[in-house]
């Protein structure tokens, strides 16, 4: 079974921004999808691909984080929240594909987004086993991972792609 490390048709490193918007929208599609071959849900996109679905119409994209994450860390223009965990103790929210489906539909394409990815890509999975058909996850999400000095924002993420993003 092919795999981000081993299918060579795709890109396995992020793509400038000027690159995927010039990329055919099934292009991008077609390579997250090949990134993320029985991982459970459509595909993984990164930031600049993500953005440029956005620009172009062809997705919704979704903020998963919390909250407290919007208002403390920044969020997306425009981007649909719902929290896939809620509070400090990260309860996971109950009425997640209730809200998902109800503000994005089941058969739209939707870009789920978090910190770091990894939220995301849970709740990408929980909302494809629940009859979602086209979700794909945001590699590095918002802040991207952790550095050697255990911080986040210099290696990858949405504000280190220096795409559009604002602060409350």
């Amino acid at each position: 079974m092919p795999t981000a490390a081993n299918s060579p048709s795709k890109p396995t490193t992020p793509v400038d921004l000027n690159t995927a918007l010039a990329a055919a929208p099934a292009t991008l599609l077609d390579n997250a999808r090949q990134r993320t071959i029985g991982d459970g849900y459509a595909g993984s996109l990164y930031p600049t691909e993500a953005w440029a679905l956005v620009q172009n119409g062809e997705a919704v994209l979704i903020d998963v984080r919390t909250i407290e994450e919007l208002k403390f860390v920044g969020r997306v223009p425009d981007s649909l929240h719902i929290a896939w965990q809620t509070g400090p103790a990260m309860i996971k929210n109950p009425r997640f594909l209730r809200e998902l489906e109800n503000k994005a539909g089941k058969d739209k394409v939707l870009l789920l987004l978090c910190r770091s990815g990894k939220r995301s890509a849970e709740a990408a999975k929980a909302a494809t086993a629940a009859g979602f058909s086209h979700v794909f996850n945001i590699l590095e999400g918002f802040e991207g991972e952790l550095d050697p000095q255990q911080q986040r924002g210099a290696l990858g993420g949405w504000r280190q792609h220096d795409l559009p993003w604002i602060q409350d």
